[in-house]
């Protein structure tokens, strides 16, 4: 087996893993983030129902003129932005996602960009 097919398959068992305890509800919609080697992914998820409530990326107009990048600092704005975007469309609390991603880096520097835009999780 290829190291980067082993790498993919670990990858997926950690998505799994996370996923059959991470639900969304109505209330506290699921969060899932996902860093590409160009762009940051994020949606707001009701498991539930199978709805996608909020959805954004730095490929978007308004956000590629920003040159926005996959790293710390990019995440941070990214998250800031997209918590904004967030609690406007009326969402207070959310469950977060990370993906199989460990929670340190760009993740941890998302996660706490969305807190200080005032999403609880």
């Amino acid at each position: 087996m290829k190291k980067n097919d082993r790498k993919i398959k670990l990858l997926q068992r950690r998505r799994y893993r996370i996923r059959k305890t991470v639900v969304g509800t109505a209330e506290r919609p699921r969060l899932v983030v996902k860093f590409t080697n160009l762009h940051i992914h994020a949606q707001v998820i009701v498991d539930g129902e199978g709805r996608t409530i909020l959805g954004g990326s730095t490929m978007q107009k308004d956000l590629r003129a920003q040159k926005i990048l996959p790293n710390v600092a990019g995440a941070k704005a990214f998250g800031k932005l997209f918590g904004e975007k967030a609690k406007a469309a009326g969402i207070n609390a959310i469950v977060f996602d990370r993906a199989g991603r460990r929670y340190h880096g760009t993740v941890k520097a998302f996660a706490e960009a969305l807190r200080e835009a005032g999403l609880q999780f």
